[in-house]
């Protein structure tokens, strides 16, 4: 009897007995794989320096790897790095075509043909004169966008979004579900994608060039429709879209609160960043803003009736992955044990950018979310993949 209830609370929460005192296999909540990469994403935005925004696409390369599983949205990490090097490539073409000239101490590379431009058109010249520096400098504000792309990569690749979807207050729950329609459908896509190719190698038939593209693209589109045909089949079995006992007056009531309430946060931001701006639009319209969508958000959830087959639970494991976001962002933005300057260095003149050590050692430390989180359990993804 005592088995057997072990074995059902293990069944319940998708883990496997713990064998030897290894971690035992489970999904990490959706919510701490954001708030750790979101707050990554953040740090990313307060340096410049190469050599740290390298190591956080090692940082996140290794989580993704170490904990991915074998979903369809889990594939998906490499089309982000490609999106990544499409960003830094075009910063780097813009900056080459539209220069602004070079100094004697900068180090020549090539010469573009140069067109003539305006009096209006002042400052900015095209073609001309390319130096190293400004290609440099080019590819590192690159590359920092493109890290924070990969970090939002790293967040759609770890987290389940159906099971995102969850956590969601109810006044966003249609919003969060055609989100996460939109997410599923390019992972969907590649995947019958795959599957086409492979049986078209099983027939022998072409799977390259132009003649092999017709195909492909017609299974894939009648994949693509049938999927969509059993998810609406699947949402109004469920009652999606229902409107409930909400009354007309009550959507109006939590429309306006979310719209003044939005207005109070774009208010109160501009009032934080503009030093002249009246004392009122800062952090009191800020918070008024905060209340009313909060109110707004309370209010439109009441018409939202969902049940929770299975909760996700919140533990140890996630406080330590959202906590190492966290503190690597505070510690970049703390300026504490290092000099800020070397958080952004200049390529004028030309030097080799330092490493420092702190911030060196809170990218690291949000790379420990790779060893702190609970290995994906193989059962659950098993399951997960067939279901896709």
């Amino acid at each position: 009897m005592a088995r057997t209830t072990v074995e059902a609370s293990v069944a319940a929460s998708g883990s496997e007995p713990d064998r030897g005192g290894r971690r035992l296999p489970r999904t990490l909540h959706p919510v701490a794989w954001w708030v750790w990469a979101l707050a990554l994403a953040t740090a990313v935005s307060r340096t410049d320096n190469p050599l740290l925004l390298l190591l956080v696409l090692a940082v996140l390369g290794f989580v993704v790897t170490a904990r991915r599983t074998e979903a369809p949205w889990a594939h998906g990490f490499q089309y982000y790095l490609y999106l990544a090097l499409t960003v830094v490539a075009i910063r780097v073409v813009f900056r080459a075509v539209f220069a602004t000239g070079i100094t004697p101490h900068d180090h020549f590379l090539f010469n573009l043909p140069h067109i003539p431009t305006p009096d209006w058109y002042a400052g900015i010249q095209l073609g001309g004169p390319v130096s190293l520096e400004a290609l440099l400098s080019a590819a590192t504000d690159g590359l920092r966008l493109a890290c924070m792309l990969c970090c939002i990569g790293a967040a759609n690749t770890l987290a389940n979004p159906k099971r995102a979807l969850r956590v969601l207050p109810g006044a966003l729950y249609e919003l969060g579900v055609a989100v996460t329609v939109a997410i599923s459908v390019a992972p969907q896509l590649v995947q019958s994608v795959q599957r086409v190719r492979r049986a078209r190698k099983l027939r022998a038939g072409r799977t390259q060039g132009l003649r092999a593209l017709r195909g492909i693209v017609v299974p894939v589109l009648e994949d693509a429709l049938e999927r969509s045909l059993r998810l609406a089949a699947a949402m109004d079995s469920r009652g999606y879209g229902r409107a409930g006992t909400a009354t007309r007056r009550s959507r109006r009531i939590t429309g306006a609160l979310i719209l003044l309430g939005m207005c109070g946060l774009c208010a109160g931001a501009y009032g934080l960043l503009d030093a002249t701006a009246p004392v009122f639009l800062g952090l009191p319209a800020m918070s008024c803003g905060a209340a009313l969508c909060l109110a707004g958000l309370r209010l439109g959830g009441r018409r939202v009736t969902r049940t929770a087959y299975r909760p996700d639970p919140w533990r140890f494991a996630e406080w330590a992955v959202a906590g190492s976001g966290v503190l690597s962002a505070v510690l970049l933005f703390s300026d504490l044990g290092y000099d800020p300057a070397q958080l952004n260095p200049t390529f004028y003149p030309l030097t080799w950018p330092g490493l420092p050590l702190v911030p060196t050692a809170a990218i690291l430390l949000a790379g420990a979310a790779g060893f702190l989180s609970p290995p994906p359990s193989p059962h659950h993804t098993a399951r997960g993949a067939e279901a896709q």
